[in-house]
């Protein structure tokens, strides 16, 4: 019986690979933050470099992350139209407080606090979570799997000359390829009425027969 069949050990035990997984997941999700003028600013949002072979491991663990958020939207959309935008502990927010209304809109919040407390325990960054509910799932709401791709690239890294890989969210580097136009067939254009059809192929004949008769 073959075990460990499954999943990549990427040199490293069980716990340092989970949290291995959990740090570039995140720092996937962070690309996506507004960094103006801070001095760890992502150089192009939605994307990270690394080794192959740790982003095909990874990859799953965002797939799952942002369908986990996705389904939690239109929970948050019903929230959202039953909350109130009244200041805390004030009376219209302690009046909305002890209503059938907050009820409601207790029971439409809880699936999405429970989706933020499963991805909290999964990628263990709150500003990620964040990231991910406010940007990235909105994004994807209507997409049904396939969030991230993976580019190879040529160059290996230095050091160790492992093949690294570009992993990236979909739908803002696409490359759109330009199909060639069709050639155009001109339509053959008809004789006129009382035209001869072949008039300018048959004056070359008529001048090769008049020369061969002029050499004989």
């Amino acid at each position: 019986m073959r075990h460990r069949r499954r999943g990549r050990k990427l040199g490293r035990n069980p716990n340092h690979q989970r949290a291995l997984l959990r740090n570039l997941a995140s720092a996937l999700i962070l690309t996506e933050r507004d960094a103006t003028g801070e001095d760890n600013e992502p150089k192009v949002k939605g994307r990270i470099v690394t080794t192959l072979p740790k982003a095909k491991e990874v990859r799953p663990l965002v797939e799952k992350c942002v369908t986990i958020a996705c389904r939690a939207i239109p929970d948050q959309t019903a929230a959202d139209a039953l909350n109130t935008t009244a200041a805390r502990s004030s009376e219209k927010w302690r009046a909305w407080r002890h209503s059938p209304q907050w009820r409601e809109w207790a029971d439409k919040i809880a699936p999405v606090v429970a989706a933020r407390r499963r991805l909290l325990r999964l990628l263990g960054d709150k500003q990620a979570v964040r990231i991910l509910f406010s940007d990235i799932a909105p994004r994807f709401v209507d997409r049904n799997g396939g969030y991230t791709r993976i580019l190879h690239l040529a160059k290996p890294r230095l050091g160790d000359a492992g093949a690294r890989a570009i992993l990236e969210f979909v739908g803002v580097h696409d490359r759109h390829r330009k199909k060639a136009p069709k050639p155009s067939i001109e339509p053959e254009v008809a004789p006129r009425s009382g035209e001869p059809a072949q008039a300018e192929s048959s004056q070359p004949e008529a001048s090769a027969i008049e020369s061969a008769a002029a050499q004989a």
